[in-house]
């Protein structure tokens, strides 16, 4: 990556996220109801084996990975591009606590099924970055739709997660409030070979802040403190598409995209849904 700095991006693989013993959102507490349009979802890839005797291919899909998202309609999840490229179906779950259901990974009476969708712009060559894999070109405008096949109950969910206004993240101060909400791990597991990062299927909040709205990729991206103390916390493996929330309201400014290290620490990079084109292309579904 560009001068020596790694991206890592958030989503989950599912071959990691059945090993579990903590929580969601770093440094996070359990949400309750507070956020119950913020959802577990799940992606699915096709997997085609050949009978090596009649020689038949034989097509299914697999849950291949996991991330968080927003339900902004009845029957619509905002959540990250990277989640949705080359998934050919999802299910999200909107139960605060996911874990130690029987039915996950796979669809149930207890999950909604949907239809991903990623915006045409991501990654695109013709991005100002310069094209390429370098950052911040590889998370290029990183938003992604499930079109939900039947509306969410409002017995299950009522409130809806809300969308900015255009150029919303511009008027903001450095160090504005900004809630954390997600599904992704917690904490890092040591001892007995490589580390690695685990945690309950649990709907977590944590509260952040935005560091320095302008950078030179501000006009695309939010950055926000990960782990910065005092109580607040970050996001992590899990957490992609998950909102970016306006501290103590119901608007999404960003889905988290990105991370700058494995630890998921320091800064964390999301890609804002503010941006009059991507406020377009989300409307698109929610006619």
């Amino acid at each position: 990556m560009k001068k020596g700095l790694i991206a890592v991006l958030i989503a989950l693989a599912l071959l990691a996220v059945t090993v579990g013993i903590a929580g969601a959102i770093t440094n996070g507490q359990p949400d309750g109801d507070a956020h119950p349009y913020v959802g577990l979802l799940i992606f699915d890839v096709e997997v085609c084996v050949t009978d090596p005797i009649t020689e038949e291919e034989e097509c299914s899909n697999v849950p291949a990975w996991r991330c968080s998202g927003a339900l902004i309609a009845e029957d619509v999840v905002l959540t990250a591009g990277h989640c949705t490229e080359d998934a050919v179906a999802a299910r999200v779950w909107f139960d605060e606590i996911v874990q130690g259901n029987s039915e996950y990974p796979f669809s149930g009476a207890t999950s909604y099924d949907g239809d991903p969708y990623l915006n045409p712009d991501y990654r695109s060559p013709d991005n100002p970055y310069g094209g390429g894999n370098g950052l911040p070109a590889f998370s290029y405008r990183d938003v992604g739709v499930v079109v939900l096949t039947e509306p969410v109950p409002t017995s299950v969910v009522s409130d809806y997660a809300k969308l900015p206004f255009a150029g919303q993240v511009d008027t903001l101060k450095n160090k504005t409030d900004i809630d954390f909400v997600g599904y992704g791990v917690q904490e890092m597991i040591h001892g007995g070979g490589p580390p690695f990062w685990t945690g309950l299927l649990n709907r977590l909040y944590a509260p952040s802040q935005l560091v320095s709205g302008k950078f030179v990729h501000a006009a695309e991206f939010m950055r926000l403190a990960l782990n910065p103390g005092g109580g607040s916390g970050g996001t992590c493996f899990g957490d992609s598409g998950g909102p970016d929330l306006l501290g103590g309201t119901d608007t999404v400014l960003a889905v988290n995209s990105y991370v700058t290290n494995y630890n998921c620490a320091g800064v964390g990079y999301s890609s804002r849904v503010d941006i009059p084109e991507i406020l377009e292309w989300i409307d698109g579904y929610m006619q």
